[in-house]
């Protein structure tokens, strides 16, 4: 699980990185506001694959082939419907995302060139998240690290080839990224049915996928997770947004930084993703003792492994941002910043764990009431901090956040045990 979710950011890391090595800061300021908005676009459609593991995860551990199947067909289908309404309102969802960024003329220029190539990636990603939700509540950890490393691989290729082989710039990060999202979209499903039919599984009827009670069950949690997503996101679009306003070098030094957080995140992630499966499982079983283990069991090994790279970001960070990077400003710009996304690991890891284990058990509502607690705090500080601090002001919010998330969360974990332990009865 780990290696799977490590796998996931390297698209946005190999971007950045192509994009470091050309003579101008605006390249990879144009790829970082790019990517900021694709990515605040699917984090917001990021329901399509938690919705699906926890609802594939408590389906498996009912022993419920019917909804197994019937999930993976609900998902798949609204995945392919979203990114068709992407790809066709894409010219105001263009506008709307360069206005909301104070970039330079030129920046805008290019960013607008990625966003128009990128968009057209929308059907083949979401469904994408969606794969991955079904392997991941399937417990086929090896499959959905074999269709992570695919997405990742064929991107880092097509990438070199088309900007540092054809000089393609920005045209060729974009290119490069939708071929490999049509490329594992398509291989996903393959792995995905053949995991299915080791379930026993048939495809459903039509009767079935267009259950009211089941789709209405799946909106609920979706929707829900769409808001609790938009106040997860809200601190990551405003890293860059407010990079933007304070000039292309901090722009660029920060879109270096995220990716060090969006790795750190991902490999966290891990656990919590693992948590996420077998908190859904025990869930499913109404098995309040195997919830507890999941929990106890996945915070203490992420928590040893946030101390790593939160050490590993303090002694080697800024060897690891030359890697990203050759500008000597936008290098000296990321050192500044540096400490925050060191101690970062540290605050977030218990964020990402039980978000997990709330996931896995579907229990949206509280997930949601806790962002929008934690989003609150986190404005708070930042209109408190920005003026005075500027770009430091972003990332001690960012700390906040995340620590805010944790607490708020770890507060309400007793009643969820309550609720599986009472289910029992």
């Amino acid at each position: 699980m780990i290696l799977a979710n490590l796998a996931i950011p390297l698209v946005g890391a190999v971007d950045t990185a192509v994009m470091g090595r050309l003579p101008d800061a605006r390249y990879l300021g144009a790829v970082a506001i790019g990517a900021a908005i694709m990515n605040a676009l699917y984090w917001m459609l990021g329901f399509l694959r938690m919705g699906t593991t926890g609802l594939t995860a408590q389906a498996l551990g009912a022993g419920d082939r019917r909804a197994l199947a019937a999930t993976a067909s609900q998902a798949a289908l609204a995945a392919l419907a979203l990114g068709a309404a992407l790809v066709a309102f894409q010219a105001p969802l263009k506008g709307l995302a360069l206005w909301l960024f104070e970039a330079s003329p030129h920046v805008e220029a290019l960013t607008g060139e990625y966003f128009s190539i990128r968009i057209w990636g929308a059907p083949a990603l979401l469904l994408f998240l969606v794969e991955m939700g079904v392997l991941f509540g399937l417990q086929r950890m090896r499959a959905a690290l074999a269709l992570s490393l695919l997405l990742n691989l064929s991107n880092a290729a097509l990438d070199f080839t088309f900007v540092i082989g054809l000089g393609w710039d920005v045209k060729g990060v974009a290119t490069g990224t939708l071929i490999s999202e049509w490329l594992a979209a398509l291989a996903g499903l393959r792995l995905v049915l053949g995991a299915l039919a080791r379930q026993g599984c048939q495809w459903p009827r039509l009767e079935a996928v267009l259950d009211r009670h089941r789709l209405a069950h799946l909106f609920q949690i979706s929707a829900n997770l769409v808001l609790r997503t938009f106040f997860v996101q809200l601190p990551f679009f405003l890293v860059t947004a407010l990079g933007a306003s304070l000039g292309d070098a901090v722009l660029a030094a920060n879109a270096v930084l995220l990716q060090f957080l969006h790795i750190m995140a991902y490999g966290l992630d891990g656990f919590a993703h693992t948590a996420e499966t077998l908190a859904g499982y025990a869930f499913g079983k109404r098995d309040a003792k195997g919830l507890r283990q999941a929990s106890g069991y996945s915070a203490v090994w992420a928590g040893l492994t946030a101390c790593l790279f939160s050490a590993a970001y303090g002694l080697f960070g800024e060897s690891l941002i030359a890697l990203f990077t050759d500008l000597a400003e936008v290098r000296t710009a990321a050192a500044a910043y540096l400490p925050w996304v060191a101690a970062l690991p540290l605050a977030a890891v218990w964020a990402f764990m039980l978000d997990g284990i709330f996931i896995g058990a579907t229990r949206t509502v509280e997930l949601r009431n806790a962002m929008i607690l934690a989003a609150a705090i986190y404005l708070a500080v930042l209109w408190l901090t920005f003026e005075p601090l500027s770009n430091h002001g972003v990332w001690l919010s960012m700390l906040v956040f995340m620590a805010a998330r944790g607490l708020i969360l770890g507060a309400m974990y007793p009643k969820l045990e309550r609720r599986t332990r009472s289910a029992q009865h």
